[in-house]
């Protein structure tokens, strides 16, 4: 078998917290020796459900398990002098320290990061917790759907009327521990130049989906409304819709969509309809359009649907259960379910996306019992940093060079990612077709106002990068890039499958031109395979996952969480694969390519659902804003029009607590009321009881004095309100800036901060306009003297202005 990438770093982690524990299953998976430092008795998240039958009457957490395997548990209390003298020993001869303890408790405890800095100048360590170290809620307490409120992915989701709908946890733990996996290896694979100490915030982290919609309620200077269940307010139809076997996910962007899905359904007259002729008239009139194609849905199937969306490029996916989606053969034939195993149980869950071709991460595995390797020896090792890196370091991806071949969400997130901690990124356009995120429809003001430089979620997407020019379907264009790809160190794209190997650029040809090449891919359904031709936006691939059909209610459709979830999950998944890529480069001196199939990117974020049903054979009722531990647990209305605030009871304490909060001394009384079961069969009361006191009040002073008294709460947010957040206008996660065409706006920043400062990097850079380097680019890395380049400018090979695209020729 091929060693992994990280088969030569040993990391231990302390805490607790699915963030923490899936950031260090990115670590063990691909190979690295993680050690779980567990309190005596064990986490307390191995009782969570689901529960599977471990062997001698043990019962753990199957999503537990799945988090932590491929790691070894030792036990230890970091209160007790004794036993951090061990923890600090095993971090003698360990590369880094995840530490998801909260921030207050850290600077005081016998394990403090500065006393570490100390004595151990070149361990790198990464803190891990809601908020950050810094600014008004570093303190808060919180829960997924707490942080899901507080960055503004709640409250645009659900019926009209209220109350938004929040989603089964897991999504925040999958965003945040990538977004703190990407820095911290970076920081690893610059060690060299100092070991590098980050804090990230989930919060933050969860911004990179909340992002898209706070750029265009800037831009428009109003957030989009919650209008209904599956209604995403841009678009329509974008959604599920009922067929005659199952659902189907339909996203209808684009012109040419509209006109391939009324041929679709045999209603092309339907194009040229005037009240359904662009998207936000189709939106305005959805009820009556909706009667129109929902009847002949129902003639087919979903996949009948799905096959000819293949045939006709439209954005369509089947909307599987989790008991569909581990049986369908296209998974299954990735390896993109594999079995967990912890003592005697054993089920199957996803496995990591990164599918790196030369080096794929292990196949999920085995986890360990709480304490399994007390008292086993652990080899002593030879760090590669031996100091602490300081201010005046360079970034340390600095010197690497990237090809950003990529458009739209996605990609150009992920490449954004690698521009941030110093990587040169080379984003490639053509004049002919820019990318489609500086605006999908060219009739109009485009060309003549220049619109495509003017769009919010451009400049969001693509700080930190140089960008030029290139017509692809030419063979001069195609022969630059070429020449660009020789001295790079990885290129990535997320065309659709066919698109560049059509073009003699395809994985295989680039690792000809540079065998040491990190090529990565990110198509939605993967290079190969008979869905490989699928078309498909963030949202086909929320539909695709599964994720609709356990959001929301019993009895509702499959429900979306409006926002285009396959983009910024696929975004730093694909950073993760890149920065992965990048260390198995250094181990072996290759290249190699890497097909990360967008979809599985978001497997991650059903695997409770798919671990349930998977254990037990079934999986369980949607139960719309509740949880399955916390009672009470929901969004509850406030003072004024459509405001709301988010709560969550995760203890009996917790539970006294908000008694006090609401003056409800009778409930707190209440002997039936004490425990959790006896909360849950009292639910549907002490929900009234918490309306009756949460509509007196604003939602922010809900929160801030439910969070005095201890209880988990936040504001549920909208987009446009987190420009003007209190936290994130302290911790200067907004930046201003000042561009070309665009004037002054704000940027957000990324969600860490490095070593012990307060504020995130500046940004160096700010998005490109159309062709603004072609000429800086193609001297200095290509050698092209200036009359050369203008002849590429003559021949509308290169460009700085979007022109309207010629027939398209054939591709020899």
């Amino acid at each position: 078998m091929p060693s992994l990438p990280l088969s030569n770093l040993r990391v231990v982690t302390v805490g607790s917290g699915d963030t923490l524990d899936y950031c260090g299953k990115l670590f063990s998976d691909f190979g690295a020796d993680v050690i779980k430092i567990e309190p005596p008795g064990g986490d307390q998240a191995r009782q969570y459900p689901p529960l599977v039958d471990a062997g001698d009457g043990r019962h753990e957490s199957g999503y537990f398990a799945w988090l932590n395997t491929n790691k070894r548990s030792v036990s230890a209390d970091l209160d007790r002098p004794e036993d951090v003298v061990k923890v600090r020993a095993l971090l003698m001869h360990s590369d880094l320290l995840l530490d998801a303890r909260p921030p207050a408790a850290i600077p005081t405890s016998l394990l403090s990061h500065d006393s570490l800095r100390d004595t151990q100048p070149g361990l790198a360590i990464t803190a891990i917790s809601w908020f950050g170290e810094h600014g008004p809620y570093s303190s808060y307490q919180a829960t997924d759907s707490v942080c899901r409120s507080l960055s503004g992915s709640v409250k645009l989701v659900g019926p009209q009327e209220g109350p938004p709908v929040l989603p089964r946890d897991g999504q925040v733990s999958v965003m945040a521990g990538l977004t703190a996996f990407i820095p911290t290896l970076a920081g690893l694979f610059g060690a060299a130049t100092g070991a590098r100490r980050f804090a990230v915030s989930a919060q933050e982290a969860m911004l990179q989906i909340s992002e898209f919609d706070t750029g265009l309620a800037l831009e428009a200077g109003f957030t989009r409304p919650r209008t209904a269940i599956n209604r995403f307010g841009r678009g329509y139809p974008v959604g599920t819709f009922q067929t005659k076997d199952g659902w189907l996910g339909v996203t209808v962007v684009t012109p040419a969509q509209w006109a391939a899905f009324t041929a679709m359904i045999g209603l092309p007259e339907l194009e040229h309809e005037p009240h359904f002729s662009d998207s936000l008239l189709r939106t305005v009139h959805s009820a009556e359009l909706l009667q129109i194609f929902q009847p002949v849905l129902m003639q087919h199937s979903a996949r009948h649907w799905f096959e000819r969306g293949i045939e006709l490029r439209i954005p369509l996916a089947v909307v599987p259960d989790m008991a569909t989606l581990l049986q369908q053969p296209y998974y299954r034939e990735r390896g993109a379910f594999a079995p967990v195993r912890i003592g005697t149980a054993a089920f199957d869950a996803p496995v990591l996306p990164q599918y790196l071709t030369q080096s794929r991460p292990l196949p999920n595995g085995t986890a360990p019992f709480a304490g399994e390797h007390d008292g086993k020896a652990f080899a002593e090792r030879t760090r590669t940093a031996n100091r602490a890196a300081t201010p005046d370091d360079p970034l340390p991806l600095k010197g690497l060079r990237i090809i950003d071949l990529t458009m739209g969400w996605a990609g150009p997130s992920a490449t954004r990612q690698m521009g941030d901690l110093g990587a040169e990124i080379i984003k490639v356009e053509s004049c002919q077709y820019p990318d489609w995120f500086r605006g999908t429809d060219p009739r109009g003001p485009y060309h003549p106002e220049r619109t495509y430089e003017k769009t919010y979620w451009f400049q969001q997407m693509n700080r930190n990068k140089r960008g030029i020019t290139l017509n692809l379907t030419t063979e001069t264009g195609r022969s630059l890039l070429k020449r660009l790809l020789k001295d790079a160190d990885a290129v990535i794209d997320n065309y659709a499958a066919d698109v560049l190997p059509r073009m003699g650029l395809g994985p295989e040809a680039m690792l000809k031109i540079n065998p040491r090449l990190i090529v990565v891919t990110m198509p939605a359904f993967g290079m190969g395979g008979p869905w490989s031709g699928v078309r498909a936006y963030g949202s086909t691939l929320e539909q695709a996952c599964g994720l609709p059909s356990v959001t929301g209610r019993e009895g509702d459709a499959p429900t979306m969480l409006h926002a285009a979830l396959g983009d910024p999950f696929g975004g730093v998944s694909a950073a993760a694969g890149l920065m992965l890529g990048f260390m198995q480069q250094r181990n072996t001196g290759a290249g190699q390519h890497i097909d990360l199939s967008a979809v599985e990117a978001l497997l991650p974020l059903v695997a409770p659902s798919v671990i349930e049903q998977s254990a037990t054979g079934k999986s369980g009722p949607r139960i719309g804003n509740r949880h399955p531990r916390f009672v009470p647990n929901g969004c509850f209305p406030c003072l004024g029009e459509d405001q709301w605030v988010t709560l969550a009871v995760r203890s009996d304490a917790e539970w006294q607590a908000l008694c006090t909060v609401m003056h409800r001394p009778d409930l707190a009384a209440d002997p039936a009321l004490a425990t959790a079961p006896g909360r849950r069969a009292e639910e549907d009361r002490i929900e009234v009881a918490i309306r009756h006191w949460t509509m007196t009040v604003r939602p922010d002073l809900a929160m801030v004095t439910l969070q005095a008294h201890g209880v988990p709460a936040g504001t549920a947010r909208l987009p446009m309100d987190l420009a003007g957040d209190p936290h994130l206008m302290q911790v200067g996660h907004w930046q201003p800036a000042v561009r070309p065409f665009m004037g002054p706006h704000l940027l957000p920043a990324v969600a860490y901060r490095d070593g012990d400062s307060k504020m995130p990097y500046t940004i160096t850079r700010l998005a490109p306009t159309l062709g603004q380097h072609n000429a800086e680019v193609l001297r200095e890395l290509l050698g092209l003297s200036d009359v050369e380049i203008d002849e590429l400018r003559a021949a509308e090979i290169i460009g700085d202005t979007a022109v309207s695209a010629k027939p398209k020729a054939a591709v020899k």
